[in-house]
């Protein structure tokens, strides 16, 4: 098959296309026929080798698909060749065949195209474990979404909007702001030119945020720990700079602060696959109907996955970008 290897290490030139045997279906597992694949930050920092696989799972980058199911392997009771499925996969995602646990597979959305389809797992399984397992976020609360036009970005302030919440977002440009308001923000601001701590309190009417979703670390802690509301919880999903900050414990303590935080691609199938079944049964309705859905910002072919980290490392996207395999 062809794939995409990480030969070097550092810039996106690393990333060379390549010949591997074809993989096998283990017991539980799915072969896949990839005809799309999503483009997500945590491979540009594997390709940086700060990212490395957990054990066991392939060292080719990509952690998305969606195509058709070649093959099964032992124990596998939902999934038959032929089956169109999308699935969230711990490595190999950047190849023409990749395997998969029959539990973290789901079926393409009814209407929605491979390339939509490899879009949506990474972002989906992230966001509904983190703001509505972890962050608990309830219909008429307040969220904050960092990074409003990401991958992660565009699609809490899709799936808090279409749960009854109401959402702010940040986001480094007036036109990514607009972009925000109409995937379902009430409010957007430029963190270039905008005090959103501030922001936040005016629209909460001095009340703050139920819960803030970050993917930017340690820089931002101390202004979202000041968003809060009392009994906020803030949810940590990334980091662009530094993991480390100083906490002001008192400010935690005073207004009953919850500081939480997850990642996914460690956990086990078992974790996934429940995952996975909340989404069927709570979002992929949503998606059918059109309601929430992925906002596909670019898609290279295969041969082309450097110049797609360089558009994600450019930051001038706006939702996902996906490699199609089959061009």
């Amino acid at each position: 098959m062809r794939c995409i290897e990480i030969a070097t290490f550092g810039p996106p030139e690393g990333l060379r296309l390549a010949q591997r045997p074809d993989p096998v279906a283990g017991p539980g597992e799915v072969l896949i026929a990839v005809r799309a694949a999503g483009v997500n930050r945590p491979d540009v920092i594997q390709r940086y080798g700060k990212y490395p696989p957990p054990p066991g799972a392939s060292d080719i980058p990509g952690l998305e698909v969606a195509g058709t199911v070649r093959a099964v392997g032992p124990g596998v009771a939902r999934w038959k060749p032929g089956d169109q499925v999308c699935a969230l996969v711990s490595g190999g995602g950047y190849a023409e065949l990749s395997v998969a646990p029959e539990v973290q597979c789901l079926p393409v959305p009814a209407g929605r195209s491979m390339v939509e389809a490899a879009a949506i797992p990474e972002t989906y399984f992230t966001v509904w474990t983190n703001l509505f397992e972890r962050g608990r976020l309830a219909a008429g609360e307040w969220v904050l979404v960092h990074g409003g036009t990401s991958g992660i970005g565009t699609t809490a302030v899709q799936l808090a909007a279409a749960f009854g919440a109401r959402v702010g977002a940040t986001a480094g440009s007036d036109e990514k702001c607009a972009a925000c308001r109409a995937l379902g923000a009430a409010e957007a601001w430029n963190y270039r030119t905008t005090d959103w701590v501030a922001a936040m309190q005016v629209a909460t009417g001095g009340r703050g945020a139920d819960v803030v979703l970050d993917i930017v670390g340690a820089e931002y802690l101390a202004r979202n720990i000041d968003t809060l509301a009392i009994e906020g919880r803030l949810v940590q999903i990334a980091f662009l700079t530094s993991a480390r900050a100083e906490l002001d414990l008192s400010a935690v303590m005073r207004r009953r602060l919850w500081i939480t935080g997850s990642t996914l691609r460690p956990r086990s199938p078992e974790e996934k696959g429940a995952i996975a079944r909340q989404l069927e049964a709570h979002v992929w309705p949503l998606i059918a109907d059109r309601r929430v859905g992925p906002v596909i910002d670019s898609v290279f072919p295969l041969a082309a996955a450097a110049e797609a980290h360089r558009r994600m490392e450019g930051s001038a996207h706006v939702g996902k970008i996906v490699l199609d395999v089959g061009a």
